[in-house]
């Protein structure tokens, strides 16, 4: 039986962008200055207000602004992924309608998190999310950070939806996403959704990464896609493992505490978070700075 293939939402990286902050709300003009460069760098799509982007301390104000401001300042350059999910899917789905309206080129939704579900739970979710929406879902897999996983068969059973168009996959489980792959071929794409994780899930046929690491090295990160796709598989993970204490470093503090320190220092917002994150130890941000500088990338 032959496949209906669905448009792919992106190939390559999709940075998961930081939200510049300070006391006073979200700089938009720091939040403009790091979308160009991260364009300009050659990022193939932009994710705006996921998890990186301190999503679940925005009030609702700034999260509309904020999917807005991205979509508006992008110009149609790049795809705008706007992270619409929440714990309570009424929410979810009246912002999800907002960040279409908007013009949002496709939405990130997150599992709920602690109120959980079961997988029926999460086929209704989504589903209802998707019949509303009327642009492409992608779902967000982060049982780390949720305290739910999105089972393989329960993807193959969301591939099924016309507008379930892929899956970023957090779960760390290669076998797990193995497994999706297997199961989804052809009906959703598969994203990794860990930086450690990118060569792996290129192999099992994913078709790209939603990224933490490419908000500090845009063309390193997508450097890694390109030389897999172009055939360089040994280039392509070459530099995968050169790039790996960085990544560590990236995550070795709950994300994104580790990645406003280093954009801080690169100029693209202050070192400030909103509790219950609390800026980078000293000593792990002095490693971490020793890793920048030795790329290259702080003098």
């Amino acid at each position: 039986m032959e496949i209906k293939m669905k448009k792919t939402v992106f190939e390559g990286v999709a940075t998961a962008l930081i939200t510049p902050l300070d006391e006073n709300g979200v700089d938009y003009e720091l939040f403009g200055k790091l979308i160009d460069w991260q364009i300009e760098s050659g990022v193939d799509a932009l994710v705006a207000c996921g998890t990186t982007g301190e999503s679940s301390t925005l009030t609702d104000e700034e999260h509309r602004k904020a999917i807005k401001f991205a979509v508006e300042r992008t110009a149609g350059r790049v795809p705008v992924i706007a992270g619409t999910g929440s714990n309570d899917t009424d929410y979810a789905l009246d912002l999800t309608k907002f960040a279409c309206e908007a013009g949002a080129d496709a939405m990130l939704v997150v599992t709920p998190y602690y109120n959980k579900a079961t997988q029926n739970g999460l086929i209704k979710m989504f589903s209802d999310i998707a019949d509303a929406s009327t642009k492409p879902l992608i779902l967000y897999n982060v049982p780390s950070r949720t305290g739910v996983n999105i089972a393989p068969k329960t993807c193959a059973v969301l591939s099924e939806h016309e507008n379930i168009a892929a899956i970023k996959e957090a779960s760390g489980n290669i076998s797990q996403i193995a497994e999706v792959a297997a199961l989804v071929r052809g009906k959703m794409d598969v994203y990794s959704g860990n930086d450690d994780q990118i060569l792996p899930v290129l192999s099992l046929g994913g078709k790209g990464v939603i990224s933490v690491l490419s908000n500090v090295m845009p063309k390193e990160t997508s450097e890694i896609c390109r030389r897999f796709f172009s055939g360089d598989v040994k280039g392509s993970a070459e530099l995968q493992l050169d790039l790996l204490p960085l990544i560590n470093a990236l995550f070795c503090e709950v994300n994104p505490i580790p990645v406003k320190a280093a954009m801080s220092k690169m100029g693209f917002c202050k070192n400030f978070l909103r509790l219950p994150l609390t800026p980078m130890e000293s000593d792990n941000a002095e490693k971490l700075y020793a890793i920048m500088k030795s790329h290259g990338i702080i003098a």
